[in-house]
């Protein structure tokens, strides 16, 4: 890889592009949009894509493990610094600490480089010196040669004796997000929760059964050199290792073989467990893993209305739908609190809520900084809105799902409780038979299943299967 400075004609460097990115996230861009922006109009190999992506992922998580970093070594605090400055020294810190296999004169030279090259050269000293610090921090002393800890394990980060702000700090996560895990977990699968959504992204299939089977993909991907494993009790779903690259060039992706799907947004649907031939409303369905699903399931035999208030959002859903040879599916571009005619009408509803996405954390990295107690409360309230809305679609007798990717009470138990204790008509209905056999890993006492990331190995959600238990017409 090339180190060069970035001149007018010499090509950009994966830390170049990687610092680039950050700069447009520090400035209000999404992190995924900001990075596929830059990879797409970066000409890298394979290994510098993956680095490039190490590293913006990797600084946006571990940003406030590195900001204390730098509050400890530097005069200035973190959030005093130049933002430039303090992206850079993200950027050198995260390599120091968390990828062994950069040389660590490497990580300090191009560090030092990348100050140079954006109009730092002033500060590339100071970015030499703290880098270096860290390093010579990081070295065991002489009262350390013949403890237990081995070569190179001390640790220059300082973490204070509160719990919560050394869960924070150590794992990088707001104070109050790890107070909201302390209190339903506890300390130890807290620690396990923060350091699973540390890890890179896991990626799931889900395989079309009205155009192939498992065990077809499962050929089709070893031919290719691609290990996939399964994921049981699903029966849909494959997990591709680390890596391969452009999903889209997989075996099987353009023939309609497959989707990308999550194994716990795979267990929604299951839930739902929509027959042939039924009136099926999806509330929030863009990008639309759900409604798709949904449409195999039914062996895409009666009618899907996949509602969203997103015309971009339902194109993209429209497109996987022709690539899936899936024609059951209407399209409805509205806001789902204003669709008053489809009262009675459906069988069953999903409503997939817009939420927090605390339980995907892992593949969100800026979510952790963007949501807030606040944010959280605007959701619960959209949230309401939304199910009393879908509620009143269903037919007598009919089922509702309310699903949502976040781990937080108040967009989950609490949601729900409000609504029963207002719609005496509904209640829950725990999975049985062949749909327990598939989701029943996080079903609670209560009846709604919650998957914890650490315990089940998979996204964070929760679902919780509603029935309507009057037989009139009237709501």
């Amino acid at each position: 890889m090339s180190h060069s400075q970035t001149g007018r004609f010499s090509k950009p460097t994966a830390r170049q592009i990687a610092f680039q990115v950050l700069r447009a996230v520090h400035n209000g861009a999404f992190a995924d949009v900001a990075l596929d922006r830059e990879l797409s109009s970066a000409r890298l190999e394979h290994p510098d894509r993956r680095l490039v992506t190490e590293l913006v992922y990797g600084s946006i998580r571990r940003q406030r493990t590195l900001d204390t970093l730098i509050d400890q070594l530097a005069k200035k605090r973190a959030s005093q610094q130049p933002p430039n400055l303090r992206l850079i020294l993200h950027l050198g810190l995260y390599q120091l600490r968390y990828l062994s296999q950069i040389p660590v004169s490497a990580v300090v030279n191009t560090t030092v480089e990348l100050a140079k090259t954006n109009g730092l050269s002033g500060l590339a000293g100071f970015v030499n010196g703290l880098l270096r610090q860290y390093i010579r921090l990081s070295q065991p002393t002489a009262t350390d040669i013949g403890s237990d800890i081995g070569l190179g394990t001390v640790d220059p980060l300082r973490l204070p004796p509160d719990l919560v702000s050394r869960i924070g700090i150590l794992h990088s996560y707001p104070d109050w997000m790890v107070e909201l895990w302390l209190s339903q977990l506890g300390e130890t699968e807290t620690e396990q929760l923060c350091a699973w959504f540390n890890q890179p992204p896991h990626i799931d299939l889900r395989i079309n059964p009205l155009r192939t089977t498992l065990e077809q993909v499962e050929a089709a991907m070893h031919s290719a050199q691609i290990a996939v494993t399964r994921v049981p009790p699903l029966p849909q779903a494959l997990r591709l290792p680390q890596g391969v690259g452009a999903i889209d060039s997989l075996p099987g992706f353009a023939d309609g073989w497959w989707s990308i799907q999550d194994a716990s947004a795979q267990c929604v649907s299951h839930l739902l467990d929509p027959q042939p031939g039924e009136v099926i409303i999806d509330a929030c369905a863009a990008p639309g893993g759900k409604t798709t699903h949904i449409a195999e399931l039914m062996q895409d035999q009666g009618i899907i209305w996949a509602c969203d208030r997103h015309a971009s959002r339902l194109k993209k859903l429209q497109e996987n739908a022709t690539r899936l040879h899936l024609s059951s599916i209407r399209l409805l571009t509205q806001d789902s609190r204003d669709v008053p005619w489809f009262v009675n009408q459906a069988d069953r509803v999903l409503l997939d809520a817009p939420c927090s996405g605390l339980g995907t954390l892992h593949r969100h990295a800026d979510a952790r900084w963007r949501q807030t107690p606040d944010t959280v409360r605007d959701l619960a309230q959209l949230q309401t809105e939304l199910l009393q809305q879908a509620a009143t679609w269903v037919k007598p007798r009919g089922i509702l799902v309310y699903a949502t990717c976040t781990l937080h009470p108040a967009e989950n138990e609490a949601v729900v409780r409000t609504f029963l204790a207002q719609h005496p008509q509904w209640q829950i209905e725990p999975p049985t038979g062949a749909v327990n056999r598939i989701v029943g890993e996080g079903v609670a006492a209560e009846g709604w299943l919650k998957l914890l990331p650490h315990r089940h190995n998979r996204d964070g959600f929760f679902m919780v299967r509603l029935r309507r238990c009057d037989e009139s017409n009237v709501l």
